[in-house]
């Protein structure tokens, strides 16, 4: 018997599957090949109770994944918005949230920055300014603490599917566990003397929302590498850059020294955040270097 469904987590080889009647499946890929992510619509067949192979994987609407010049990790398949959770404890990057932001906007998503643990006051001044130059591209950012209430945020992701994002640490699995107390995440202590919190998540899951949609939460990330973005993907996934596509001096403008460069102008002029200009620089060299490892170069 067949049967179509949705891919509710992934571990390894093996996936869970939770069939449009509501049945969940515990599956494995037909064929070598394992391409499946969090959040893609799958066709299953049935190898015995609770058991299928999945057979055909639906077309889907976005894919968010991490990749460098050897490898790719899928994150979640199907997502209408990504949710970028930092906090106040530990320390956060926001070259991190960057890198993240090239890859929701390259798949067209909804962003939503979430500033968790608010009620740890001595980092609030902190993470505001690091969180400013976002919010000054437009950016939405949301104050919360997942111990207090999450109302807000559950109000934001009604009738999303929403990916939560971040570093280890920040609190993704205290915040579904407030927004879905059956969900039982399981939290650990930050640990403190290396400033960086413990993996707790070690596989992305789908969580469906009593209002609708449903959140997935994904592991802790450190890294988020951007390999599979081409040049001009990575330039337009800069939302503050599109306003100048086209008007550099020159056509093949790689906005590093070139006369005439208009992202260097409007850094030079403050429409541009020249730390948002040297992160595309980076992530473009990135980039390039992965593509010639990838090659053999």
């Amino acid at each position: 018997m067949k049967t179509f469904g949705t891919l509710i987590a992934a571990f390894g080889r093996q996936y869970e599957v939770r069939s449009d009647a509501g049945e969940i499946l515990l599956c494995v890929p037909r064929g070598k090949k394992s391409l499946f992510a969090c959040g893609d619509r799958v066709q299953v067949a049935d190898t015995g109770p609770g058991q299928g192979v999945i057979e055909k994987l639906v077309e889907r609407t976005s894919l968010l994944y991490r990749s460098d010049a050897w490898r790719q990790k899928l994150i979640a398949a199907n997502a209408t918005q990504v949710v970028l959770v930092v906090a106040t404890e530990p320390s956060f990057s926001d070259e991190f949230l960057s890198r993240c932001l090239c890859a929701a906007e390259s798949q067209h998503l909804k962003v939503l920055i979430v500033l968790n643990k608010t009620d740890i006051t001595a980092g609030l001044a902190g993470a505001r300014q690091q969180l400013a130059i976002f919010a000054a591209l437009g950016y939405p950012i949301l104050e919360l603490s997942a111990l207090d209430s999450v109302d807000a945020l559950r109000a934001r992701l009604v009738g999303e599917t929403s990916l939560l994002v971040g570093q280890s640490g920040m609190g993704k699995s205290t915040l579904t566990n407030a927004l879905i107390p059956e969900a039982r995440a399981e939290t650990r202590e930050i640990s403190e003397v290396l400033d960086t919190g413990k993996h707790t998540t070690t596989f992305a899951r789908l969580y469906p929302l009593p209002e609708g949609g449903g959140i997935i939460d994904s592991p802790g990330m450190q890294t988020f590498g951007l390999a599979h973005l081409d040049a001009e993907a990575l330039e337009t996934s800069f939302r503050e850059f599109r306003p100048y596509a086209g008007q550099c001096r020159f056509r093949d403008c790689r906005h590093d020294a070139e006369p005439g460069c208009a992202l260097r102008e409007g850094a030079e002029a403050g429409r541009i955040d020249p730390r948002r200009l040297r992160q595309f620089l980076q992530f473009r060299a990135e980039c390039e270097q992965a593509r010639r490892q990838a090659q053999g170069w």
